[in-house]
Parts: C-alpha cells; sequence; structure tokens
C-alpha cells in the first residue's frame, strides 16, 4: 500500500537540520569505550530550517567530482546484507563495480559497512546504530591518509599516496522503501571553505577524525525521497586531488515533515572504500 502520494517533480520541502555549533572547544566522543565516556565533551548543535530539492528529476546532471555525489540505479544480488560473508562475496564486487563506473578509479577496496536502523529494538537485537541527524563528513585532511594507512598498511600507503586516491562511500535501502529518515546531501560547490568543525572519535585502539558543518544559508540541499533497495546513493568525503570541484559532502539524516505517522522505520547500509587511480 503506498503510504504518501507521488510528489510533484519540482518539489522542495523545508526541514530541520541539525548544524553543529563552534564553541571554540573541540568536541571527543568516545566510542565503545564506556569507562572513558565521563572525559566525553559532546558537540552542540543548533537546527536550521533548510530548503531540500527533490532530486531525482535531476538525477542525471549530478557528477562526483563537481557535486561531490550521484544517484544510480543498482540491482543487487544480495539476499541478506546483514550477512558479513554474504556482503563479502557479493556485495563488495558489486559496489566496487559501482563505484569505478561513476569515479572513473582503477580500482577500489571495500573496507567497512554499516547498517543502520531507526528501530531502537532491532538496534539493541542486532547491533545495527541508528541514523546519523547531524550534518557531517565522515573524514578530515587527517583522518583519511590515517585510516588508509590502519587498514593497506604503512608501505602500500605510502605507495598509493603518490597518485589520486579519494574514499568514496555508497548508501541504499536494505529492505523496503525508505519514508523515514531520509538522507539528505549538500552539493559540496555550495559547502564554503570554512566552518568545518573537527570531532575526535576516540576508539579502545584507535581514533577517528570527523568534520561535522557548521550552518551557512548558501548550502543547497538535495535528497532522493522514496529510495528503494534497488537504488544507490554514492558520494565522496575526501579525495587527494586538489584540482576537483568538490573534495568532501556534507550529509545527514533528516525529518521529513511529510512522512506518515505510520511509515516503518529506516533500515539502510552505508560502505567505505578507497579509490585509486593510475
Amino acid at each position: 500500500m503506498q503510504l504518501v502520494a507521488e510528489r510533484p517533480s519540482t518539489h522542495t520541502i523545508r526541514a530541520m537540520m541539525n548544524y553543529i555549533v563552534d564553541t571554540g572547544t573541540p568536541p571527543v566522543r568516545y566510542i565503545d569505550w564506556p569507562e572513558m565516556a565521563h572525559k566525553e565533551i559532546p558537540p552542540q548543535y543548533q537546527q536550521h530550517e533548510m530548503a531540500i530539492r527533490d532530486g531525482r528529476p535531476l538525477r542525471d546532471t549530478f557528477k562526483l567530482d563537481i557535486h561531490g555525489f550521484v544517484f544510480a540505479d543498482h540491482n543487487t544480488a544480495m539476499k541478506d546484507f546483514t550477512d558479513e560473508a554474504e556482503r563479502k562475496r557479493v556485495y563488495d564486487r558489486e559496489v566496487a563495480e559501482l563505484i569505478r563506473k561513476h569515479s572513473g578509479a582503477s580500482e577500489v577496496l571495500v573496507f567497512d559497512h554499516t547498517v543502520r536502523v531507526g528501530d531502537e529494538q532491532v538496534q539493541k537485537k542486532t547491533g545495527a546504530r541508528p541514523p546519523v541527524k547531524g550534518v557531517h563528513n565522515d573524514y578530515t585532511e587527517n583522518s583519511a591518509p590515517r585510516r588508509l594507512r590502519e587498514i593497506a598498511g604503512d608501505a602500500e600507503a605510502e605507495r598509493r599516496f603518490k597518485k589520486r586516491w579519494a574514499i568514496i562511500q555508497v548508501w541504499r535501502p536494505i529492505r523496503g522503501t525508505v519514508m523515514t529518515d531520509p538522507l539528505g546531501i549538500c552539493d559540496g560547490r555550495s559547502i564554503p571553505q570554512q566552518g568545518f568543525i573537527l570531532v575526535q572519535r576516540r576508539y579502545k585502539d584507535r581514533t577517528g577524525e570527523v568534520y561535522h558543518i557548521a550552518h551557512n544559508p548558501a548550502h543547497e540541499w538535495f535528497y532522493f525521497p522514496e529510495m528503494k533497495r534497488n537504488e544507490a546513493l554514492v558520494f565522496k568525503v575526501f579525495d587527494s586531488d586538489r584540482s576537483v570541484a568538490t573534495k568532501f559532502t556534507a550529509h545527514s539524516a533528516f525529518d521529513d515533515p511529510g512522512t506518515p505517522a505510520n511509515a516503518p522505520p529506516r533500515e539502510s547500509i552505508e560502505t567505505r572504500t578507497f579509490a585509486f587511480w593510475d
């Protein structure tokens, strides 16, 4: 049963986005490290109402190096996205092919999958994470090369650093149609070279860094309503090539004011990859 009427092709909604507030003190989060939680410096956020445009009518105009993202039809042979062995056997290859197609990279290495579910009971049962409702980019100038070293080793990382490389992610629904907590993504060209606030994510065995992004009225937001399992959003979160128009993106889940009350929780997967060029 269709829960909402089909939106007109030119539809733009207005919704609240959670933007970080620059307090002058760098936020620190402790992940899977409860004994250190008392030292956490949580980021502070402020909601801003933003126009978010339906990107479906423009889907063929988006380019990864220009806008920072592309929207693609992407059939998958996956049966169970929570099955790690099946992901490794089937989905890693599918994702690598998709990214090569849209980026022109010669080689793609999948290194992480994160399943997100909007239902709290399912989160507790399966270990899935909730959708992230805060405008962010997953890597920084420092954490991206550090992550490559951690995954590939120092010698391989040094070899890769000599040529262009990037971190590119793929986001998709894993069950049903996304009716709640859709993913908004910002045209990278509309993000000024300011307002990138470093947030540390400290694990027991490593320290990660992400950028959370401060509000700017120039941000131009898009989303792709009612995404289905055979559709994917490909977006870039780091690029070593300084000549490209967009090196980072800003993205966030958000509350769509048009979501019906009986809509099912979102279930999605995001996959992180290294892309390499010859």
